[in-house]
């Protein structure tokens, strides 16, 4: 009896060892990263954060299983089409006024990710040439790598042999080829861990989705946008760049509506799309070791201010969503961090033990993600081409309009629309100046290269061109 239970215990306790070997090694497992990244999608658009007027429930889902920053931008753009500039510092981790926008400069996060060890893949929009591609990436399949189209035509292409091969037109709508090409690869056993980046290119403009996508938004019950304007009430030196012409003048509410469901609609459908890629990672083996982020390029006007586009630095076009979940992140949280979209990658760099780009100048929000309560930037700087500056701390935000000379302040706290202009009250003259004077060292210091003042500015009244 005694010889029995000695070579039970010895059984039991080899069992043992061996399942605590098995969970070490899992827990000391590199965790992977799975980043989805949309097109022109306003922080307000995900119904678990806030909108009631939108179906997002896969979104509500991946928000219930992290944090969601309620104050994360982009920090601006030197030309209109400012995906651009948002997509390289997101991947460089580089500032405004130091990326290289074509990303064959310098070293990139993903190409940080793969040098350490994992493999990179992506699939979807990429704006800042064919050319770099392969500098960042070693898998890339289904790649559209221009700025707009017509989805349900895309011309797409795959990485083949170290360069960007022959273009195809998408049979399907090109967002839905890039969430399966995404599933695909998750899908695939995978010896080492993985940096996977999904690119949508909606819900950029034109709004298609396919015809038989059953969920539709009735106009009449859109509400317009709390701070809707019919014009803008002056010159914020880029009125009529193209997306401004989406729409006649004066901006009438039947428009803004109509051109918002179909808004909705397309979010709505990509939102589908990243139910699916969702599902694939749940059920895969890297389920629980697994960083996920949902984050967009920009936001974008739809009517507010009077304005259709995202040349300009209102929280609508600049502030962006951002939801981060995985290993050790806070379920069904919050933070009001403040943070610039080129923070992201670093941060995943700290969770996963990444070394990043000598050139990276994005921070770690990982404390702020442990703890939501913690502050990470204590203010941020903003710029668009050479007409508009902007600097906001944690509650007061000002925008300043060097070709006109004129300046904007707004106490986000209780009016986070940017609805009253409060730089030309009295009790507020000491702050105004204070920003500014803040303001012009930040741009300085970020090597700015535009004149922050102008010898004879222009006049700020602006009329419509007749159409």
């Amino acid at each position: 009896m005694p010889h029995r239970t000695t070579i039970f215990q010895r059984i039991l306790t080899l069992l043992v060892f061996t399942w605590t070997l098995c969970l070490t090694s899992a827990a000391a497992a590199p965790a992977n990263v799975l980043f989805i990244f949309a097109d022109d999608q306003r922080a307000d658009t995900i119904a678990a954060l806030g909108n009631a007027h939108i179906h997002t429930p896969n979104l509500d889902r991946l928000a219930r299983r992290g944090v969601a920053f309620n104050h994360a931008y982009m920090q601006g753009g030197m030309n209109g089409a400012t995906c651009v500039p948002s997509r390289a510092m997101l991947l460089s981790g580089r500032s405004l006024f130091h990326i290289d926008e074509k990303l064959t400069r310098d070293e990139t996060w993903p190409a940080a990710f793969g040098r350490a060890g994992y493999t990179t893949f992506i699939s979807g929009k990429w704006h800042n040439t064919a050319a770099s591609v392969p500098l960042s990436f070693q898998r890339a399949r289904q790649l559209f790598t221009g700025g707009m189209t017509d989805p349900l035509r895309a011309p797409l292409s795959n990485l083949e042999n170290g360069k960007m091969g022959p273009t195809k037109i998408s049979p399907q709508h090109a967002c839905a080829t890039f969430a399966e090409e995404t599933i695909a690869f998750l899908q695939e056993p995978h010896r080492t861990p993985f940096f996977a980046y999904l690119a949508f290119d909606g819900p950029h403009d034109p709004h298609i989705v396919p015809a038989d996508f059953p969920l539709r938004y009735d106009p009449e019950k859109i509400p317009l946008p709390a701070n809707f304007l019919a014009q803008h009430p002056f010159n914020n030196g880029e009125m009529t760049i193209r997306d401004e012409q989406l729409l006649p003048w004066p901006r009438t509410a039947t428009d803004i509506r109509a051109m918002v469901a179909d808004y909705y609609r397309y979010i709505s459908y990509l939102d589908q799309l990243i139910g699916r890629v969702l599902d694939a990672l749940d059920a895969s083996p890297a389920a629980h070791n697994t960083y996920v982020v949902f984050a967009a390029d920009s936001g974008v006007a739809r009517g507010s201010h009077g304005l259709i586009g995202k040349q300009n630095l209102y929280e609508h076009s600049l502030r962006v969503p951002l939801i981060i979940a995985g290993p050790g992140v806070p379920a069904n949280t919050t933070t009001d961090a403040l943070c610039y979209l080129y923070d992201v990658m670093p941060t995943l760099g700290a969770l996963t033990q990444v070394p990043g780009p000598q050139t990276n100048e994005g921070i770690d929000l990982s404390p702020s993600l442990r703890d939501p309560r913690k502050p990470a930037r204590a203010s941020l700087t903003f710029a668009y081409q050479k007409v508009q500056r902007a600097l906001r701390d944690e509650r007061f935000k000002l925008i300043r309009y060097p070709q006109i000379d004129r300046a904007q302040l707004f106490d986000l706290k209780i009016d986070s629309n940017e609805i009253y202009d409060l730089a030309t009250l009295p009790e507020h003259a000491a702050r105004v100046t204070a920003m500014t004077q803040t303001l012009a060292a930040e741009l300085k210091q970020l090597d700015d290269p535009a004149p922050f003042n102008v010898a004879t500015p222009r006049p700020a009244a602006w009329t419509p061109p007749q159409r």
